[in-house]
């Protein structure tokens, strides 16, 4: 639709056999449409990418796949209209950025079956649209998945069992400089079986002539690095080895566990762990979520365990993993909303009725100094507390922080003190922003309410309004708790909710005058 359109298409892939794959499959199925292919990655000679970058220039290649040459600064495109992203986890924020510099109108469209962290959370929050795919494809079994010691006797009955199928093997090694001496341990061990190597620093002839050879079933087992990660189709290999399962992350171990299994044939993946050594927590709680995850389409749950594990990370900067309390609910709140209004207001006119500056109260930063949020212990289940904050985020009534208050009462039981604290942060904030205050801050014994504005000229009236616990400055009033007491968060409730009613009355009678006049 997009070349039709006049448009071109940039297809980014991390890994130059994916790119080649994505080559073939695409000229299959593009075969009857007038579109133009080409593919750009260190498989092509400098001569070559010359040319495919002077031809995406001047708008004679419609659909261009490739590797991070792609993304390169002398890549240029005449008539940018769709960056399609696959296997997006193996790309950094930079890397996507750089995409979206080259066309600020240019739509993306992110594709994996494992999406870190940022970009997941990114989805949960409502900054990017996400669909999930959960039906298989027809005939398709799940993956048995094994965990064991590195044994001689499991690696070679697991090929012996898979060429007696007339199958081939992935053995996964990812030691370039010992990788020799790993082939001809697997020959010792099974001499009938042909090995082929295929890593990222052989040459791109003798990578082509191994990875074609593998694919044409001319080589029973593959000994081969994480290039074989992303994306590879061969319906033919039905059996994974990794060795040292437990140095690999999450994402990566389900990855590479989805290069088998993708025909009607059962898939067996032996995650294999060093005899006698002592792994890391963080390991086992991978290698425990890959023995659980074992139904098809198990990736989004992968994803999810992996956003626990590592955190959501940092959605208005770089990094993809970290957690949210480290910069605590309310600036995490008030950043996430500013982003995601600023995101979604950019083609809306700020006069337009719908501009989120007119619909919405203005951001009041809220810090008394007491602990808020919902604990694990309250809601263990991660999308669950996420799907909670994203509602708080949301609110703008009274109202809606009453109903949210009784679904948490309703599904969890008895609110603990922080989450009381935090529904109480939002009501207070909901009530001062309708006063058009800056802040609300605690420091110390103090309470300081800060305005964009001067309020120093309706001193006597707010005065009679809040009494005498409180001092109007130019642009603040300020009390202490000694002054308000024990109860000084009912006082703080009952000043903020007096100046927006005296906000309510002044803009009414101004209303009122105007009219008349």
């Amino acid at each position: 639709k997009t070349v039709m359109d006049g448009k071109q298409v940039a297809v980014l892939v991390p890994t130059t056999v994916l790119a080649q794959q994505h080559y073939e499959t695409f000229s299959e199925r593009m075969n009857a449409f007038p579109v133009n292919l080409s593919v750009l990655s260190r498989f092509k000679s400098n001569m070559a990418q010359k040319e495919i970058l002077k031809a995406l220039m001047d708008g004679t290649v419609d659909i261009c796949i490739g590797t991070h040459r792609l993304i390169q600064k002398d890549v240029r495109f005449k008539d940018l209209g769709l960056v399609i992203i696959d296997e997006e986890q193996r790309f950094g924020v930079v890397h996507k950025e750089r995409l979206k510099q080259m066309r600020s109108q240019v739509d993306i469209l992110t594709l994996s079956a494992t999406p870190i962290p940022r970009t997941l959370h990114m989805s949960l929050a409502g900054v990017r649209d996400m669909s999930t795919i959960e039906s298989a494809p027809e005939e398709r079994l799940p993956i048995k998945t094994y965990v064991s010691e590195f044994s001689d006797e499991l690696i070679r009955e697991a090929i012996l069992r898979e060429m007696d199928r007339q199958g081939q093997v992935y053995f996964l090694h990812n030691r370039v400089y010992n990788i020799e001496y790993m082939s001809e341990y697997i020959r010792n061990l099974v001499p009938d079986a042909k090995i082929g190597i295929a890593h990222g620093q052989m040459s791109e002839k003798a990578l082509e002539r191994s990875m074609l050879a593998f694919s044409q079933g001319e080589t029973d087992v593959l000994l081969c690095t994480t290039i074989i990660e992303s994306g590879l189709d061969i319906a033919n290999a039905n059996t994974l080895i990794v060795n040292r399962a437990d140095s690999f992350g999450l994402a990566q171990l389900y990855q590479l566990r989805g290069r088998i299994g993708r025909s009607s044939k059962r898939g067996y993946s032996y995650l294999l762990i060093p005899k006698s050594h002592t792994m890391t927590e963080s390991a086992e709680r991978r290698l425990k979520a890959m023995l659980s995850a074992t139904e098809l389409g198990s990736g989004f749950k992968i994803a999810m365990k992996d956003l626990e594990i590592r955190g959501a990370g940092n959605i208005l900067g770089a990094e993809q993993s970290g957690h949210i309390h480290a910069v605590g609910f309310e600036l995490y709140t008030r950043l996430l909303a500013t982003a995601v209004e600023d995101l979604r207001s950019q083609d809306i006119p700020s006069d337009d009725p719908n501009h989120p500056s007119s619909r919405q109260p203005n951001t009041v930063s809220i810090d008394l100094g007491i602990p808020t949020g919902i604990s694990q212990d309250y809601i263990e289940d991660l999308p669950s507390r996420l799907d909670i904050y994203q509602k708080l985020i949301k609110c703008r009534t009274l109202d809606e922080t009453d109903l949210i208050e009784q679904e948490l009462k309703d599904r969890f039981g008895p609110l603990p003190w922080q989450a009381l604290n935090l529904l109480f942060t939002v009501r207070l904030k909901i009530k001062a922003s309708l006063t058009g205050m800056e802040y609300i801050r605690k420091t110390g014994g103090k309470l300081v309410i800060q305005f964009p504005f001067e309020v120093g000229g309706m001193r006597i009236a707010l005065q009679n309004l809040i009494g005498p616990g409180w001092t109007i400055g130019n642009m603040q009033i300020r009390s202490t708790l000694n002054e308000l007491g024990d109860n000084w968060e009912d006082s703080l409730v009952e000043v903020v909710e007096k100046l927006g009613e005296f906000q309510s009355r002044m803009s009414e009678e101004l209303i009122k005058s105007t009219a008349s006049t």
